[in-house]
């Protein structure tokens, strides 16, 4: 199904051919590897030089999860308004009423900024994030920042990039996104999908292909091919923002007549384009998918890279299950964790099905999921199916076509635009369950379980139409390839008067007599205290799991209702992962301050040292970290990493990081991110290091340390990797807003 190619090769004559059979001159391969589309978007958006790129956005997107963060950062940066077009959505806190008003009060203080500042403002239920971003401000050749991790327009010839907030507060103050040029590698498309087969199976496919290795990470993916035709726009949009989960970390497409057609439907004629590569263009590898055999395909527990085709799931279930269980029970720390238990005698049973969010929401994946179940019938028993229109437009027009009315008919419980069960806000499924969804992630606890608590469900990734067709056998797990209907849709028409009536569209006109609206709930960031001249750092929390993801790190659903006050947010960090974390770290915030307060560390602190003949140097501050093997998987939320700040945290130390994004928020918060090629810490650990501003001042990559355990002190070396000046000047101090506020 999918092929991967290690080697560099051309785009030559809408053929890919292996470098070494292209015969190019080095003048010949420099102009070819200008001629990819991202190298075109990405050199009109430079500031800086071809290797080392600084770039500015078109425009930049957040949700209600993380834009008061950002527009309170970028406030006590400086901020007198928005230079580029901003727009707030809220998609995510809109039904989880946890906490009273709280959610209401942060779209009112939304609102308020759009007015104050100048900001385009989507009210609750009406969209979510990346479906009014495709509708409304994708352009092709456009370059948009989002505070969301799937932050992909690539089909729509926009070059979109998902990070935390600190990015989007950067570009907020006319400051650029700093990044070596990154590799571009092809995905070459050839044939057709069967029907059945839908753009979230070929979305797991690709992921499954390449997510383990790294093969893709921190890369562009460029959609080519003659297969991009056999393509509608859902689909292409739907594969694209499951990009995210390869760690890539951006794409674009060929635009063609399909893309055209997109645009003008929305009434958005103008913004269309011819994007193609140059012939020929040079990629650093490719990857190679025939469509034709991509097969429905399933994501288990508990990552989208976890694929498998559903045939073969059927044809061993027990085995390939035993394995997933194994997985859960270890993240749980019990027995009692079961996915074996859905084997009955006729099949595999599932207990919930979900189609919803920017990668299931739209109108075709809802359309043909409505035909494969029409006439038929969810069943009265313990299987449900919920269904999530990705906007109000998608909504009327499904409405309007009648495939509401049949999907009600069959069972399924329509709602809103909401990302709830993307974040664990939205149908969760009973302890033990297992729910298939046509959404963007399936990580530990990412569907609201508290294992902490003793409750533990998961979740499998599937495409809309094979969920439909399970819902029609009441929950038997079953291919959409062997449902019998018509795969033709009625014609999607978009009703732009439904956000004319009632989108605030703020974008280039800021009101500076407004004043914004505070629900009491909203806070300030506390104080951030610059990096000393040493450094003690306390191993509060070691991960020893292959990757960390920022659910774990920060859970979502709980905690949504508190992401505008940085200290009650706070309370929640690692509590699914360590529990203990939390109390550790404030501990050490707590010695802190009292350094702070008497020019000397509590003798607590101090007799572990001098056990181990330790004599800490003046200007030494001391703070917290998180050892984790490749902690930051997942979402962009900056509050992985600002948590761990507000409690002190001054450092993580990883094998690697998982993604770009997760170590940019660390440094935008004033945190060292240290990596270590053996992690052989424990919590209570402790890790001094002399002359730490000299280093990162100069710009050493190559720290060393000295390990303190019970069994002694140990010199290490642990690395800082590349830091541009900026991030060197952040890091010394001790956050952007500090950077922004010494200039």
């Amino acid at each position: 199904m999918v092929k991967l190619i290690k080697s560099g090769c051309y785009y030559m004559g809408g053929q890919l051919v292996k470098e070494r059979q292209a015969f190019q001159t080095g003048e010949q391969k420099l102009a070819a590897q200008r001629g990819t589309m991202a190298y075109k978007i990405l050199k009109a958006h430079n500031k800086g030089d071809e290797q080392n790129m600084r770039l500015r956005f078109d425009a930049i997107a957040s949700h209600d999860i993380t834009y008061v963060g950002i527009i309170q950062t970028a406030k006590a940066s400086g901020l007198r308004e928005f230079p580029l077009s901003y727009t707030l959505t809220n998609c995510h806190n809109s039904l989880c009423a946890v906490g009273g008003t709280i959610n209401e009060d942060d779209h009112v203080f939304g609102l308020s900024a759009a007015k104050k500042y100048g900001a385009n403002y989507v009210p609750p239920h009406l969209a979510v994030i990346h479906q009014y971003m495709r509708e409304m401000e994708a352009k092709v050749g456009r370059m948009i920042l989002g505070s969301d991790s799937h932050t992909r327009y690539g089909a729509l010839g926009t070059l979109a990039v998902g990070e935390g907030g600190p990015e989007l507060v950067k570009q907020i103050l006319n400051q650029t996104y700093d990044i070596k040029r990154p590799e571009v590698v092809a995905v070459y498309l050839r044939g057709s999908l069967k029907k059945g087969v839908g753009p979230q199976d070929v979305a797991i496919a690709l992921c499954g292909a390449v997510f383990k290795t790294g093969f893709v990470k921190n890369k562009i993916l460029e959609f080519i091919g003659p297969g991009i035709k056999n393509l509608s726009m859902d689909y292409r949009n739907g594969i694209d923002v499951m990009t995210t989960e390869t760690a890539c970390l951006s794409s674009v497409w060929e635009t063609d007549e399909k893309t055209r057609e997109y645009y003008e439907v929305h009434g958005r004629g103008q913004d269309y384009k011819e994007l193609r590569p140059s012939d020929p263009a040079y990629y650093d590898s490719a990857i190679v998918i025939n469509l034709s055999t991509i097969e429905p395909m399933i994501a288990l527990p508990f990552h989208p890279s976890n694929a498998f085709t559903i045939r073969e799931l059927l044809e061993h279930p027990r085995e390939i299950l035993e394995e997933v269980e194994a997985a859960g029970r270890k993240l749980r720390g019990d027995d009692n964790f079961n996915l074996t238990d859905k084997i009955r005698g006729d099949g595999l049973y599932v207990n919930q099905g979900i189609i919803a969010g920017c990668a299931g929401g739209m109108y075709e994946n809802i359309a043909e999921a409505c035909e494969i179940l029409k006439d038929g019938s969810t069943g009265a028993d313990e299987f449900s199916l919920s269904v999530y229109p990705s906007s109000q437009p998608v909504y009327k027009a499904l409405v309007d076509n009648g495939y509401i009315g049949k999907l009600m008919d069959a069972g399924a419980i329509v709602k809103t635009a909401f990302c709830g069960p993307c974040f664990g806000a939205g149908d969760v499924p009973a302890n033990n369950g297992l729910s298939i969804r046509h959404t963007t992630r399936n990580f530990e606890s990412r569907e609201g379980s508290k294992p902490a608590a003793g409750q533990l469900a998961a979740v499998a990734l599937m495409d809309a139409r094979s969920i439909a067709a399970t819902a029609a056998n009441g929950g038997r797990l079953t291919p959409a390839t062997e449902a019998h209907y018509t795969k033709k849709v009625k014609k999607y028409f978009f009703d732009s008067a439904i956000y004319e009536k009632r989108v605030y569209r703020g974008a280039g006109h800021p009101n500076k007599d407004a004043e914004l609206v505070y629900g009491p709930n909203i806070a300030d960031w506390p104080e951030m205290i610059p990096l000393g001249k040493n450094v003690l750092i306390k191993a509060v929390s070691v991960i020893n799991d292959p990757v960390t993801t920022t659910d774990e790190l920060i859970p979502s659903g709980e905690t949504s209702s508190y992401r505008s006050n940085p200290l009650k947010l706070a309370e929640f960090a690692l509590s699914r992962k360590d529990p203990g974390y939390v109390g550790r770290a404030k501990e050490v915030k707590a010695a802190e301050e009292v350094r702070r307060e008497t020019g000397s560390l509590p003798e607590s602190v101090l007799k572990d040292l001098q056990d181990k003949e330790i004599v800490l140097g003046e200007g030494t501050i001391y703070g917290s970290c998180v050892v984790a093997n490749k902690p930051g998987d997942g979402s962009a939320r900056e509050q992985a990493a600002s948590c761990q700040r507000v409690l002190g945290g001054i450092a993580n130390i990883a094998k690697e990081y998982a993604t770009k994004r997760y170590r940019s928020n660390l440094i935008n918060w004033g945190m060292l991110p240290f990596t270590a090629d053996k992690l052989h810490f424990k919590v209570g650990d402790y890790i001094y290091i002399e002359n730490i501003d000299k280093y990162v001042a100069e710009g050493a990559e190559k720290i060393p340390a000295k390990h303190i355990s019970k069994h002694g002190v140990k010199d290490i070396e642990l690395g800082l990797g590349s830091l541009t000046q900026d991030e060197r000047s952040i890091i010394l101090k001790g956050c952007l807003i500090n950077f922004n506020a010494a200039k």
